[in-house]
């Protein structure tokens, strides 16, 4: 059953569509064959949350969303993280400014790069846990305290995180607490062999490339709000419920194969972004209503760094992967109530 969408939403719904097809056109004269990549930081941003994004280094994580800042009109900033890393690097540090006219001197807050639209913390894993948790109060409260002040972030505010998963000697390792305050772990795959080519082909000859800005930060803060007005039945919001409760160890009706190979499953959160983020889907293909098709698409970046396998699973080469796959075929759906 389709839902009646109000007028002003309705037309919001039209311009975000629009919106989307002329950033996708836009991000296309630098990416190629990311599409989907590229959707689901949309996604993110419609939703406001942050994502992780996994891939081995050459495979343009951050030309992606460097160029998706150009496109929206955003303001862009990149922190490499490096073990030296000190948190006032992140969010900045009071100095001794002297006024010239008075002579007289007074502490004075200098900005760090967080203050920013789209922060790419690029290798977060490669810093401190002290440097890597100066990011959760910006992420989580949209603020940053320094020396008991407290300094408000820039709106709309988003931080996309890169992993590097070949390399691990001389990192460390995000907590689990503090991983489940990003939406999406987003992987990026090698292409395949005619979009390589392309990549290579279009990138070893001269070329000059023009971008427009298509959406600006109050057209994503409309369309966060309006992510939250999309109808959801009952039964997709039970779907969604039940995908995470099946991914527990030791919650009433577990499956045999998570007692056997997960030691945690998801919180509630992956509840929550699993209906924002299929609700955000849903607007992307023009429908002001979320289906179980759109919750079941989004569960692979929701979950995948939210279920911590054991060492069970590590010997027989069993992923976060294949269990969510085997949760998608195993969790029933609802057999009503379903809007596509």
């Amino acid at each position: 059953m389709e839902t009646q969408i109000p007028v002003d939403d309705s037309q919001l719904v039209e311009k975000l569509r629009a919106g989307h097809r002329d950033i996708l056109r836009e991000i296309r004269k630098v990416i190629i064959a990311q599409d989907d990549v590229i959707d689901q930081v949309m996604i993110c941003m419609m939703v406001g949350a942050h994502s992780m994004i996994t891939g081995v280094p050459g495979l343009a994580k951050t030309l992606i969303i460097k160029t998706l800042a150009q496109v929206l009109g955003l303001d862009f900033k990149r922190i490499q993280f490096t073990p030296d890393l000190m948190p006032a690097d992140i969010t900045g540090t009071d100095i001794i400014q002297e006024d010239v006219t008075t002579g007289k001197r007074e502490l004075v807050f200098v900005k760090g790069p967080v203050f920013t639209n789209i922060l790419l913390a690029d290798e977060i894993n490669r810093t401190p846990p002290k440097t890597q948790a100066a990011l959760l109060e910006a992420m989580e409260e949209l603020q940053v305290t320094v020396q008991g002040e407290t300094y408000p972030m820039a709106s709309p505010f988003f931080v996309l995180a890169t992993q590097n998963p070949i390399e691990l000697e001389g990192t460390y390792p995000l907590p689990e607490a503090q991983l489940d305050r990003f939406m999406f772990n987003i992987i990026i795959d090698y292409l395949e062999e005619d979009d390589e080519h392309q990549v290579i082909t279009t990138t070893t000859t001269p070329r000059h490339i023009q971008l427009e800005k298509t959406l600006s930060g109050q057209d994503i803060i409309d369309y966060q709000k309006l992510v939250r007005r999309v109808p959801a039945p009952e039964a997709v919001s039970r779907y969604a419920v039940a995908l995470v409760r099946g991914s527990r160890p030791g919650q009433n009706g577990d499956y045999d194969f998570i007692r056997e190979y997960v030691n945690w499953g998801a919180s509630p959160r992956a509840a929550q972004y699993l209906m924002l983020a299929g609700k955000a889907r849903a607007l992307l293909y023009g429908r002001f209503n979320v289906s179980i098709e759109d919750v079941q698409a989004l569960a692979y970046p929701v979950l995948r760094h939210r279920i911590l396998t054991n060492f069970h699973a590590e010997s027989q080469r069993i992923t976060t992967e294949e269990i969510i796959r085997r949760l998608l075929e195993t969790v029933p759906e609802p057999k009503s109530g379903l809007t596509t």
